[in-house]
């Protein structure tokens, strides 16, 4: 079978599944539906979760990474953006070689494109992540409460070798992706995918990104933990009220923000 065939049928499944187990009530294949789960006013699928401004430090938005407990490195690793930890001190971000700003509020690191903040900076920095903490639970919250979904157990939780259209996803089991898997939608479209249970992306496969979409506007609520492969590729904000693991080598375009604690090993993160 060509690579063509392969991802035809891909395609041809995701829509059938999509027939077979598409959500009830009165929502539609484009995300419009009830007030629990508002039509996107700029494109397809549903409206876009809250996270707030990419310079308020008070919203969860301004992050690459926000974790409560902790976030780890291993070696090495590059990320494109803030990084914040609350209600958890500076001594629970490990491996960053971190260096102090004068003012307190901030430290820099080799592996941080961007500022490096703790609860137990200086002010304005507790108050500000006591805010963006409770924004990314707010979002979290937002995003698992989406009712109505256009899709329900679609694949059974496997979505390897499928494209996704913009839309709000159920699962009430974990969910695998162990090919590649595509989410093909226009700029200001929106996905948004609720997970009862894990996600994990198997070594060496990705998320990719066709048609214009963009990672800002895929969010991955996931109750459970989010594990990224070693040299994975992963496109989207993750919201994990458990922890997120990204493996030796992974990549990702998107944000985590994780209620506990974030792993990474020589990693590449990109903010949005």
């Amino acid at each position: 079978m060509t690579d063509r065939s392969r991802y035809v049928m891909g395609t041809l499944a995701t829509f059938f599944l999509a027939a077979a187990l598409g959500g009830c009530g009165s929502s539609s294949a484009d995300g419009s539906g009830s007030t629990s789960n508002p039509p996107n006013p700029l494109g397809a699928g549903p409206a876009p979760v809250s996270l707030g401004g990419a310079t308020d430090l008070g919203g969860a938005g301004a992050y690459a990474i926000l974790a409560k407990s902790g976030v780890t490195n291993a070696i090495g690793s590059s990320i494109g953006g803030n990084v914040g930890v609350s209600p958890a001190a500076a001594s629970y971000i490990t491996g960053f070689a971190l260096v102090a700003d004068a003012s307190n509020t901030f430290s820099t690191s080799p592996s941080v494109v961007g500022s490096v903040y703790a609860a137990d900076y200086a002010v304005p920095t507790p108050a500000n992540l006591t805010s963006a903490i409770a924004r990314m639970e707010t979002a979290y919250a937002d995003a698992a409460g989406r009712t109505s979904p256009n899709f329900n157990e679609l694949g059974s939780g496997s979505l390897g070798g499928l494209t996704l259209v913009p839309g709000l996803y159920k699962w009430t089991t974990s969910v695998t992706i162990p090919t590649d898997t595509t989410l093909s939608g226009g700029a200001n479209d929106v996905w948004i995918f609720q997970i009862s249970g894990d996600l994990t992306v198997a070594a060496a496969k990705s998320v990719l990104m066709a048609g214009g979409a963009q990672a800002r506007n895929v969010f991955w609520q996931v109750a459970g933990q989010a594990t990224l492969g070693t040299t994975s590729h992963f496109e989207g904000i993750i919201l994990s009220r458990t922890g997120v693991t990204l493996n030796t080598n992974a990549s990702m375009n998107g944000r985590v923000l994780a209620q506990t604690l974030v792993a990474l090993d020589n990693d590449v993160l990109t903010s949005p």
